[in-house]
């Protein structure tokens, strides 16, 4: 059974709205985001969509992480 998370169900607000975006830009992982804002994967997925916001790896290191 999968884990219950803190906004499921519930509305997106703007500024989760607005965090996914800004996450999104910074090539952070899908599963991630899903943690830091409470949401499933599938939730964000659904939701990115929506807002037409690409999840799509970018050419760059996760985090700004230097190699």
């Amino acid at each position: 059974m999968a884990k219950s998370t803190r906004n499921s169900g519930k509305p997106w607000k703007p500024t989760e709205v607005s965090q996914l975006k800004q996450l999104a830009k910074g090539n952070t992982p899908t599963r991630v985001i899903g943690l830091k804002l409470g949401r499933t994967p599938a939730a964000i997925y659904k939701k990115a969509a929506d807002e037409d916001i690409s999840l799509a790896p970018t050419n760059q290191r996760p985090y700004g992480t230097k190699k």
